[in-house]
C-alpha cells in the first residue's frame, strides 16, 4: 500500500486491482453496482478497474482513461454467443434468470484468465496489495484467478456474492410461472470444478445476504462476512419524505411486474382500503404481468383502478415518488438484493417486505415492516392487517421511516461500502477476524 503523510496524520491507500466484469455507470442492476463500488473505492484507494470491453465507452465518458485508470478485457468472442443462447433458453421476457446465470458459468472464466495474462507480471512484482472481485455477484461463477493470486502471494477478496436463494415451498407455482426450471439444479454448481478451489484460495469471502453466507461450506465460513452488495449514492436520493399525516395512506410499489414480485398479493390486501378511501396505490414499473394485474385491480376496486399503473419512470424520479409516499410495499417472495427497498429507506419511506432474502439484511424490524413467509393467503391477510393498523398509527410510520434513513446513512452508502472494504483489506493483511458490519438474521424458510 502507499502512504501519504500530512503533518502527523498518515493516510494509507490500498493498491487495489478491482475485477468488475460488469461495471457501467449508464446501466442499472449489477453493472451499476460494479461501477458504483469502483468509484467509491477510488476515492480512498489507488484502484485500477478491470472490466469487460462493452463498458469502455461509458466509463471513458466519465473521464477515466483506458490503460491508466481501467483496462477493458475483450471476451465477446466467447460471451456473446453464450449470452444469445441463454436468451433463447430462457424463452424471452424478464424470466429464467437462473438459466442466464448458468450460461455465464461457461463464459466468465475466460474474462479472469485474460485478466491474469494482462496483469500477471505486475501482480508477481508486488504492484498491487489486493485483488478484489466485485462483479459478477453470482456465487455460481468460479474465480480461476484466486489460486494464481495465492501462488503469487497477493490476497484475493471475493464478493459481495449473492444468489442461490431458495424458492419458498409455499410458492412453487410462481417458480414455474417464472420459468425458473434451472433453479432445481441451483446447488449443482457446488460440485463443479472451481467452486471449492475459489473459496479455498480466497483470503476473504463477502456475502450479500445471510442466505448466501449460510450456503458456504463450514470450512469457508470463518473467513466470510455479511456485506450487502447494494448501496446508495446520496447525491441521487436527495429527497426526504415529509412526516405522514391524516388522509389516505399513500402506498407505493416500484419494480418489475413479474410473478415473484407479489404485486397480486398487494392488490388483494389493499383493495378494501382503496374502496373505503383509506389508502391510495401507485405502481411504478412494467413487465409481462401488467395486463393481468390491471384486470385484477379493476375487479377488486373498480372505482379506484385509474392512474395506479404508471409504467416505467426515469430512475431519477423514483426517489421523488418514494419521498411522496407513506409506505413502500414490496411483497416479493424471492428477492436477492432488495435495491428498491434500500432506495425507499434512503428517503425515509419505511418498507414492507416478506422476510426472505436480501431485504432481511438491508432492513430490520426497527427500520421496516417484515411479513412472515407463509402461504399466499397468509401473506395477504397479514399485509392487510398491517395496512389497516398503519392508517391509524402515522407516528409509527414516521419513527420507522426516520430509523430507516439513519441506517442507510450509517451503513449503506457507497462511501460507507468503501470504508467497509478497507476494513476487510486491513483484516486480511493482519490475519485478523473480518469486521462484522451487519448482523446475520434468521432466514424466512
Amino acid at each position: 500500500m502507499t502512504e501519504t503523510t500530512n503533518g502527523t496524520d498518515q493516510q494509507r491507500r490500498w493498491r487495489v486491482l478491482l475485477l468488475a466484469e460488469a461495471a457501467n455507470p449508464e446501466w442499472q442492476s449489477v453493472p451499476l453496482i460494479g461501477w458504483s463500488f469502483a468509484e467509491a473505492l477510488r476515492r480512498v484507494c489507488d484502484v485500477h478497474l478491470v472490466t469487460q470491453v462493452r463498458n469502455s465507452e461509458a466509463i471513458e465518458r466519465r473521464g477515466l482513461a483506458h490503460g491508466i485508470d481501467f483496462t477493458a478485457i475483450d471476451t465477446e468472442d466467447v460471451s456473446g454467443p453464450l449470452y444469445r443462447a441463454g436468451q433463447v433458453l430462457r424463452m424471452g421476457g424478464n424470466r429464467g434468470w437462473t438459466t442466464l446465470m448458468a450460461m455465464s458459468r461457461f463464459s466468465y472464466p475466460t474474462f479472469e484468465k485474460r485478466a491474469w495474462r494482462t496483469f500477471e507480471t505486475d501482480l508477481r512484482a508486488g504492484a498491487f496489495d489486493v485483488v478484489h472481485r466485485v462483479t459478477p455477484v453470482s456465487p455460481t461463477l468460479p474465480s480461476p484467478i484466486a489460486k494464481r493470486c495465492a501462488e503469487a502471494g497477493v490476497p484475493f477478496v471475493l464478493g459481495p456474492l449473492n444468489g442461490g436463494l431458495r424458492w419458498p415451498r409455499e410458492f412453487r407455482s410462481i417458480r414455474i410461472r417464472e420459468r425458473e426450471f434451472a433453479s432445481y439444479l441451483r446447488f449443482t454448481h457446488t460440485w463443479m470444478p472451481g467452486y471449492a478451489e475459489t473459496r479455498r484460495h480466497a483470503s476473504a469471502i463477502l456475502c450479500g445476504s445471510t442466505d448466501t453466507l449460510d450456503q458456504l461450506p463450514s470450512w469457508a465460513k470463518p473467513k466470510a462476512a455479511l456485506l450487502p452488495e447494494n448501496a446508495i449514492d446520496p447525491a441521487r436520493f436527495t429527497a426526504q419524505r415529509a412526516p405522514s399525516t391524516d388522509g389516505p395512506l399513500r402506498v407505493l410499489f416500484v419494480g418489475r411486474l413479474v410473478p415473484y414480485k407479489g404485486v397480486d398479493m398487494l392488490i388483494d390486501a389493499i383493495a378494501p382500503l382503496l374502496a373505503s378511501n383509506e389508502a391510495t396505490l401507485t405502481i411504478v414499473g412494467d413487465g409481462p404481468e401488467r395486463a393481468a394485474l390491471e384486470a385484477r385491480l379493476r375487479s377488486a376496486a373498480p372505482t379506484h383502478a385509474d392512474g395506479v399503473f404508471l409504467g416505467r419512470v426515469p430512475h431519477e424520479q423514483v426517489g421523488e415518488r418514494m419521498a411522496s409516499s407513506d409506505l413502500f410495499v414490496s411483497p416479493a417472495v424471492r428477492e436477492f438484493g432488495g435495491g428498491a427497498v434500500l432506495e425507499a429507506m434512503a428517503v425515509g419511506c419505511p418498507p414492507v417486505y416478506v422476510a426472505h432474502g436480501g431485504p432481511m439484511d438491508i432492513s430490520t424490524p426497527e427500520t421496516g415492516f417484515p411479513l412472515r413467509l407463509q402461504r399466499r393467503e397468509g401473506v395477504v391477510a397479514e399485509l392487510r392487517q398491517l395496512l389497516v393498523r398503519l392508517t391509524a398509527d402515522r407516528d409509527l410510520i414516521n419513527t420507522t421511516g426516520a430509523a430507516a434513513r439513519t441506517r442507510v446513512q450509517n451503513l449503506l452508502t457507497w462511501d460507507r461500502k468503501a470504508e467497509q472494504a478497507q476494513g476487510v483489506y486491513e483484516a486480511v493483511a493482519s490475519s485478523s477476524p473480518l469486521p462484522a458490519y451487519f448482523e446475520r438474521r434468521t432466514t424466512g424458510v
